[in-house]
């Protein structure tokens, strides 16, 4: 079982003083794939990083710019392109003369309209400085150091706080929640090597985008994966039964998950599949929710 944290004590709008280093203002955009919404974090005081802006919200915006008042903002980074995290990140940006900083979007595969993905992708998001895994980003008393954690999405990207050994993770892995992998542009072979580089580093905290922090963050990494290697152990296991088809397994496998999700979730259990036909463990007749799937 993962050991989630669910609980946050927050309001909409208000900034928190989170760490010694890190405030955190928390958008109105609740939801099944949000939890309580997006939390939007500042790094530093007087010359700060903004991580994940958020979603482009009057109401948001104006939060943000209280809270950032008679600051400079040097930096505003983007862990990836969903319509969740990246819209507010050029509005504020322009505010405040900051650069955005991240990856791109990656080309159109039919993303922003996957059935069951509410959030949905920005994908015209271009920041001015295109980051790769170990860039270093810094201010007066804080070190940001880029992660690339491709899995959720090509693009994805966490940030370290070597000042307190701690990730900004994104939707890398959230404490509430598993995390979505919805191909073509999601991956979850990408995504298991990603959560074992995130597992190699030993951080004290992960900070995601959306909920409560993690604290012990080792065994919560561990119990990520191994949820994913018993949900792989399921497929085979529903594909031994007799079950050829995704949606068809769906509704079994993810009984005990609000049926809002489960077009998300059959997303994830495509990418599960790709990866088992990939690995020469299944055979493919067509390909997607729409293909036939049966043991090699």
């Amino acid at each position: 079982m993962i050991p989630f944290v669910r609980e946050l004590a927050f309001e909409y709008g208000r900034c928190d003083q989170v760490s010694p280093l890190i405030r955190r203002v928390i958008a109105r955009n609740p939801g099944p794939f949000t939890y309580t919404g997006t939390g939007v974090y500042i790094v530093g005081r007087d010359e700060v990083a903004v991580i994940d802006p958020g979603p482009d919200l009057p109401e948001h915006f104006e939060a943000l710019k209280a809270a950032l008042a008679g600051e400079r903002v040097t930096h505003v980074l983007v862990t990836h392109h969903h319509l969740d995290h990246s819209p507010l990140a050029r509005p504020l940006a322009e505010a405040f003369g900051a650069k955005v900083y991240g990856r791109p979007a990656p080309p159109d595969h039919g993303e922003a309209t996957a059935p069951g993905l509410e959030e949905g992708a920005d994908g015209r998001f271009r920041p001015d400085v295109e980051l790769a895994d170990g860039d270093v980003l810094s201010g007066p008393g804080w070190t940001l150091e880029a992660l690339t954690t491709p899995g959720h999405t090509s693009n994805h990207v966490c940030f370290t706080l070597r000042e307190e050994n701690a990730l900004f993770s994104g939707d890398h892995i959230m404490g509430w929640s598993t995390t979505v992998i919805t191909p073509p542009d999601g991956d979850m072979g990408d995504y298991f090597e990603s959560l074992a580089k995130v597992r190699a580093q030993n951080f004290d905290t992960l900070w995601p985008t959306h909920g409560a922090p993690v604290r012990e963050v080792g065994p919560f990494v561990d119990a990520y994966v191994a949820h994913r290697r018993a949900r792989e152990a399921q497929i085979l296991e529903a594909l031994n039964a007799g079950f050829t088809s995704i949606p068809a397994m769906v509704p079994s496998l993810y009984a005990a998950v609000d049926p809002r999700l489960h077009p998300a979730a059959a997303l994830s259990v495509l990418a599960h599949m790709i990866l088992l036909v990939k690995e020469g463990r299944v055979v493919a007749e067509g390909a997607g929710l729409e293909g036939k799937y049966r043991l090699a």
